[in-house]
């Protein structure tokens, strides 16, 4: 019984014209014609039959690369090809886009096989465009657009979460009580996004320098622009946590003041009415010979007494400028 091949979410021919045609898996990938163009093969990583696919296609570490469970940015020379994966915001219904999700791509002379988890519409745009008619005409090119398209993204969300810092900055001068629940939530969403777009910076940046892939002029001024607008999108979101931290700051300031202000009137009132309570214990005891027990007014005489003290330690402390 032959083995079941995976069955990719698309399977492209790129001529060198730039010119997509839907394609079967092919049979060899080691041994690609270089000439005419390139294929471009995309998987879902949770299709049963992909890794032993991979395993069986291309090279172990190859394989074992794309199918980790855990992956993170990067752009590496490997096996006489380029292991490059990257990160996208996650934009399908009911996610969130600070959730990135990971491309695994395998990249070698005329083949590009890439594998998400979920669905990365900057790549699915590119699938889109070859299902019109359009491609991008090298895989120089494929690399280029891709990442550029990840960078918008990435960056549209890093735009919306500068002005949800605005909103919140603009707020804290007079907190409502979501306000701390709005503020930790946008720094979460912050982390997220920044812990994957340091190393996508570094990634892209390595990329761009043609070092590890061959790449012709115009391909590497377009991958050179997304890489510096990745850095100026990671330089926002370093900015933007550096503002949530100092609003996080400045609502500490606050409760720490509102809460020793409470503190220091809590304590006069006590300094108040510890005299009072003295006189009140005293007269309290069951012994003989307590004055006034027998007094027609004496409970009133206690009451004004204590009445009067109370005032008088009052205007001392307004006196001593303590209230």
């Amino acid at each position: 019984m032959p083995d079941q091949n995976p069955n990719p979410i698309c399977a492209f021919h790129i001529t060198n014209d730039g010119v997509p045609t839907e394609i079967a898996l092919p049979e060899d990938l080691q041994n690609l014609p270089t000439t005419d163009g390139y294929i471009w093969l995309h998987f879902d990583v949770g299709d049963p039959a992909f890794e032993k696919w991979l395993r069986d296609k291309l090279p172990l570490t190859v394989a074992k690369a794309m199918v980790q469970n855990e992956t993170r940015p990067r752009c590496d020379a490997l096996e006489n090809g380029l292991i490059l994966n990257l990160r996208g915001v996650n934009l399908n219904p009911g996610a969130n886009a600070e959730d990135m999700v990971s491309l695994r791509m395998w990249v070698s002379d005329g083949l590009i096989v890439s594998a998400r988890i979920r669905k990365i519409w900057a790549v699915d745009a590119i699938r889109q465009k070859m299902l019109a008619g359009t491609a991008p005409t090298t895989i120089a090119a494929f690399l280029a657009d891709l990442a550029n398209g990840l960078a918008k993204r990435i960056e549209k969300v890093s735009l919306a979460l500068v002005e949800a810092t605005d909103t919140i900055e603009e707020n804290s001068f007079s907190p409502a009580k979501t306000l701390a629940v709005d503020l930790a939530e946008l720094r979460q969403s912050v982390i997220k996004l920044r812990r994957f777009v340091r190393p996508q910076s570094e990634a892209v940046t390595s990329l761009a320098s043609g070092i590890d892939w061959p790449l012709d002029h115009t391909s590497a001024s377009y991958l050179g622009e997304t890489a510096n607008r990745t850095v100026r999108t990671l330089e926002e979101l370093d900015s933007t946590s550096d503002r949530l931290k100092a609003i996080q700051d400045h609502l500490d300031i606050l409760h720490n003041s509102a809460l020793g202000r409470n503190s220091y009137v809590l304590s006069i009132v006590a300094a108040i009415f510890l005299p009072l309570g003295f006189i009140t214990g005293l007269f309290g005891i069951n012994v003989g010979g307590m004055p006034g027990v027998d007094a027609q007014f004496g409970f009133w005489a206690v009451t004004v007494g204590s009445a009067v003290i109370g005032f008088v330690l009052f205007f001392a402390f307004r006196y001593l400028k303590w209230l």
